[in-house]
C-alpha cells in the first residue's frame, strides 16, 4: 500500500485555531495541516481507480483547505489552497492517468 501526504500552508491564524479542533484525521505538522490518503499501485492501474483516488485526493484537499464555518461560499485563496494542493498530490503521485485526470478537471492549471 502506498500513501502520499498533501499539505498546504495554514490560510490564517484564527481560521486556523477554528479548523483544528474539528481536524480529526488530518495532523499539524509545523504551520501546514497534513492528511494522508492511502492507495495501492493496483488502483492506478484502471481509469476506475484513477477516478477513485482523484475523488479521494479532492476530498483530502478539502480538509487540508477547508473554508470558514460562517459561510457556505469558497472564496478564492481557499479555492486556489485546494487546487495546489491537488496538484501537488498528483504531481508527487506521478501517474498518467491520474496527471490526465487533473488535466481534464482543471484546464486553466496546465
Amino acid at each position: 500500500m502506498t500513501r502520499i501526504a498533501t499539505s498546504m500552508l495554514l490560510l490564517g491564524g484564527l481560521a486556523g485555531l477554528a479548523v483544528a479542533g474539528a481536524a480529526g484525521a488530518q495532523t499539524v505538522v509545523g504551520d501546514r495541516f497534513q492528511t494522508v490518503v492511502r492507495y495501492s499501485n493496483d488502483t492506478l492501474a484502471t481509469d476506475s481507480g484513477a477516478r477513485a483516488l482523484y475523488r479521494q485526493l479532492e476530498r483530502a484537499a478539502e480538509q487540508v483547505c477547508p473554508m470558514a464555518t460562517n459561510t457556505r461560499i469558497v472564496n478564492e485563496h481557499v479555492q486556489k489552497c485546494r487546487q495546489e494542493t491537488l496538484t501537488a498530490a498528483v504531481n508527487k503521485i506521478h501517474n498518467q492517468r491520474l496527471a490526465a485526470l487533473h488535466a481534464a478537471a482543471n484546464p486553466k492549471a496546465g
